[in-house]
């Protein structure tokens, strides 16, 4: 008797389905049992398909290739439906052995009819409904936990709250392959130490997670026998954890096999299709998550290392000297960008200060800044001064830019700088500038001053391009701020909003804590109250901070209420006489008569102006205010290397000069005219607790 008739017999058909070649064989059992005629048939695949409910259909599949992973029988219910698809004939049941061969494979198996529905219903009992809908709301929401964390760490912690429809395991286990030992990478529902044993352990030791790295393959033991009777070896390492069942299932990214997934259960678990099916797929989410983390952590690590190696602490305290300095990452998803800061030691207890920016946030724009940095010390260490510092620098960053190919994209590059010099003895500083925000500064009183200062293209433009020094005293009680542009646009700030706002914060700083003024300068533009001082530019990138605050200490218990400024007006710049306008009001922004201000600044144009249109030198600016507040006066000098006098003038109504001295003499409270060595001086005097004189009538 053949095995057909004997099956048929028993109410069981023969099936085979090729999925290479796209068709679904039945013999004369089968094909009754799906509705056809009861004779051997051969159907395309959409033609078997219409035979089966769509939802049944769609889940063997993954059953398939379930069993074709593991090697094991796929098992599956289907519902017969009628030609229309509006009724359910039957349900039967398929138990198939898959032939996998390069990715195609033969399902060969039975069909047996068994008890279910009664005809005429056309979904399945609630109990397998409710089932389907919990295991794919659980999926959905492990998939989207496991997406979202960003640390092994994360990762493991998902994992132990997993709460599988009903079966939910209570020790969970990661393990990794390093070489030839396996390793545990995490574990949950264990006490510390019991990882211990599992740790470090050969890859050929008799355990299931083993033999799962080894290869490939998961291993379901629904029981305690069958623990100790496949591995005799390791049971009593697992016996004592007292679990019913256990599930060892691979993690597997692009093929590879990186390590191996334990659940173990307090209960009995059969491990059915659909429970293999779960766990599998959680196997597999939870490889990839591991994998990203992995990735994650890796890069994370590595820009925390080229973070710490490229941006050194700073160097040992300077007598009568503070140094602080910031660096906060914003612009990019690396840790490390193009700006940078740095203090370099110069002979006779000299030293420099170092801040700048090179485009970019990308990796080769960390890698440009490192050379840079490097390059810029090694200029510093030969003692050359700061224009000769960043000439050199300029022409180094134009060479190493201008080797790109044209094609590509990210060059070339520029960077901006400061690069300030300081002498801690008397305070001096000389600073050149290559494109950079200008320093501020901020005075005992709380006034804050933008100093205006010369300078040069951005390094790596043109490698013939002059830096002009210009140079300034720091004085006791005073604070030297330089930043670059992050900590001045980011949160959609402009240069003019994003002082402002700098400005407000340094002026309300009233301790003499500069890394507490470090801290709040950042928080003000990087955390919480950031979100409140938004500026008028909100679509611009967010930027990288970084920030150095030089003060120079005072012996002096209650400091005295002097503020200064000093700056230079060269011949070929006549367009900075609006910057010494500018810097005046900003020195006398709380002077209590508005006339007075508005007075002085009208001489000092004309001052600055006049120097320029009749001498061939340049004019240096002093303005200092002295004494407390509503009894201070202000005293400004402009100086120039011309030994010819000024004299009064008396202009027609048209003529549109020769009233300088006439201004000052009807303005001023005191005014003169001094002569030095070499050139001369032109100073006045105003009063703040002595009436304006308006010059309305002038």
């Amino acid at each position: 008797m053949r095995t057909e008739d004997v099956l048929a017999a028993i109410d069981t058909g023969l099936w085979r389905w090729d999925n290479a070649a796209g068709t679904v064989a039945f013999d004369a059992e089968a094909a009754r049992l799906v509705g056809l005629p009861a004779e051997e048939v051969t159907l395309t695949e959409s033609a078997a398909r219409s035979r089966f409910h769509p939802v049944d259909w769609n889940e063997i599949h993954g059953i398939v290739q379930l069993a074709v992973a593991e090697g094991t029988v796929a098992e599956a219910r289907l519902r017969i439906m009628s030609e229309d698809g509006r009724q359910v004939l039957r349900t039967v049941r398929s138990r198939s052995r898959p032939f996998d061969s390069d990715g195609d494979y033969q399902l060969i198996g039975t069909i047996q009819e068994v008890a279910e529905s009664p005809p005429g219903t056309a979904a399945r009992t609630p109990v397998t409904g409710d089932w389907r809908r919990s295991r794919e709301a659980f999926l959905l929401d492990a998939g989207r936990a496991l997406a979202e964390a960003r640390s092994t760490a994360e990762v493991l912690r998902v994992a132990a709250s997993l709460s599988m429809p009903g079966f939910s395991p209570d020790g969970l286990a990661v393990f990794g392959a390093a070489g030839d030992r396996l390793t545990t990478i995490g574990h949950h529902g264990h006490k510390p130490g019991d990882e211990q044993p599992f740790t470090n352990m050969p890859l050929d030791t008799d355990y299931p997670a083993a033999e799962v790295v080894r290869t490939g393959r998961a291993i379901y033991l629904p029981t305690p026998e069958e623990y100790r009777r496949r591995f005799p070896a390791t049971w009593p390492l697992a016996e004592r954890f007292g679990r019913r069942s256990w599930a060892f299932l691979p993690l597997i990214v692009a093929g590879r096999t990186m390590g191996a997934w334990m659940a173990g259960f307090a209960h009995p678990v059969a491990f059915t299709p659909d429970e293999r099916s779960v766990l599998t797929t959680v196997a597999r989410m939870l490889a990839q998550a591991l994998a990203r983390a992995g990735v994650e952590e890796s890069e994370r690590e590595l820009s925390a290392g080229l973070q710490r190696s490229m941006l050194p602490t700073l160097g040992p305290d300077i007598p009568g000297m503070k140094v602080a300095a910031r660096y906060v990452p914003t612009g990019g998803g690396l840790q490390v960008g193009g700006d940078w800061y740095d203090m370099i030691a110069l002979p006779r207890g000299r030293f420099a200060l170092v801040i700048g920016d090179v485009q970019g946030h990308d990796v080769r724009a960390a890698g440009l800044m490192g050379q840079l940095r490097i390059a810029l010390r090694a200029y510093a260490s030969e003692g050359h001064r700061p224009d000769a510092v960043l000439s050199r620098a300029s022409r180094f960053l134009h060479g190493i830019t201008d080797s790109y190919a044209p094609e590509d994209h990210s060059s070339p590059r520029f960077a901006t700088c400061l690069y300030l010099e300081v002498d801690p003895a008397d305070g001096t500083v000389e600073l050149a500038r290559a494109g950079h925000p200008e320093p501020a500064v901020r005075m005992p009183d709380g006034t804050v001053l933008v100093r205006t200062t010369a300078g040069g293209l951005p390094l790596g433009i043109d490698p013939d391009t002059d830096y002009p020094t210009t140079r300034l005293a720091l004085e006791p009680g005073e604070t030297l701020m330089v930043c670059t542009d992050g900590l001045i646009e980011t949160g959609g700030h402009d240069l003019d909003s994003g002082w402002s706002r700098l400005r407000t914060i340094m002026e309300s700083h009233r301790e003499l804590d500069l890394e507490k003024l470090a801290d709040e300068l950042v928080q003000a533009v990087h955390g919480p109250p950031s979100h409140h001082t938004t500026g008028p530019l909100s679509d611009r990138r967010e930027d990288d901070i970084a920030v150095l605050l030089l003060s120079r200490e005072t012996t002096v218990t209650e400091v005295s209420p002097v503020r200064s400024t000093a700056l230079t007006v060269a011949q070929a710049e006549p367009e900075r006489i609006a910057g010494t306008r500018r810097q005046l009001r900003e020195l006398l922004h709380d002077w209590a008569d508005a006339d007075q201000v508005d007075s002085a600044v009208l001489m000092v144009s004309e001052m600055v102006t006049n120097v320029l249109v009749h001498t061939d030198g340049d004019a240096l600016l002093t303005a200092r205010a002295t004494g407390p507040v509503g009894k201070r006066r202000l005293r400004v000098e402009v100086t120039d290397i011309s030994d010819e006098l000024p004299h009064k003038r008396r202009p027609g109504e048209m003529a549109s000069s020769g009233r300088g001295l006439l201004l000052m003499e009807m303005l001023a409270h005191e005014w003169g005219v001094d002569p030095r060595g070499q050139g001369k001086s032109i100073w006045f005097e105003l009063y703040e607790d002595a009436p304006p004189v308006s010059y309305e009538d002038v």
